[in-house]
């Protein structure tokens, strides 16, 4: 993080992943998220995330959807608050 301007490096998505909202804990390891392409999916919470990262409703974080059912999609990264604040004034999402 640089001192003068508080701009941080962050995760930014591959070609496969986009930027995501939760809108919805489901409950257990399943979430609903509103996809930056404008497509509504089921995001699946991997145990790798389970219980070292609580994902809450409104978090920004970046899915990878499924190739062969794209209704559905993993989540690979959560932004902290700061984060999406820096996400959201540089355009990257809404």
């Amino acid at each position: 993080m640089s001192e003068e301007s508080g701009r941080r490096n962050l995760r930014m998505p591959n070609d496969d992943e986009v930027f995501a909202v939760v809108t919805q804990h489901l409950g257990g390891n399943h979430v609903r998220v509103r996809c930056a392409d404008g497509e509504t999916r089921l995001g699946r919470i991997p145990g790798r995330m389970k219980y070292r990262n609580w994902i809450n409703e409104d978090d920004v974080v970046l899915v990878e959807p499924w190739s062969w059912q794209d209704e559905k999609a993993n989540i690979e990264w959560r932004y902290s608050s700061e984060d999406a604040e820096q996400l959201r004034a540089e355009g990257h999402i809404q």
